[in-house]
C-alpha cells in the first residue's frame, strides 16, 4: 500500500469504492481545511464528501448523508507497517 490514500473511497461495503486494508490503516479527511469525522464518501478528483446527517437513518438503516462540494484531503492517520516498508525495500 502507498503513503497516499485512495482518490475516492466508501465505507459501504456494498460500494464499489470500498477498501478494507485502507480504513484499516485509518483515513483521516479534512475538508475545507477543517478535520471531519463523519464522512462516508469522498472524492479528491471530483471535489465532494458524503457526510452524515446527525443520527438519523434511512428505511434500511443506513446512515442519512448530504453532499459537500469543496477541497478534500485525506491522508493516513498512522504510519505505515514496518514490516511492509521493508518488504517494499527488500523489492527494489
Amino acid at each position: 500500500m502507498t503513503d497516499t490514500p485512495p482518490d475516492r473511497l466508501s465505507t459501504d461495503p456494498r460500494s464499489a469504492y470500498y477498501d478494507a486494508d485502507a480504513l484499516a490503516r485509518g483515513v483521516g479527511i479534512r475538508f475545507k481545511g477543517v478535520e471531519k469525522t463523519n464522512i462516508e464518501e469522498y472524492c479528491v478528483g471530483e471535489g465532494w464528501v458524503r457526510m452524515a446527517v446527525g443520527s438519523s437513518r434511512d428505511r434500511n438503516g443506513n446512515p442519512m448523508t448530504m453532499k459537500l462540494s469543496g477541497p478534500v484531503e485525506p491522508y493516513f492517520r498512522d504510519a505505515p507497517e514496518a514490516g511492509a516498508a521493508e518488504d517494499a525495500e527488500q523489492a527494489d
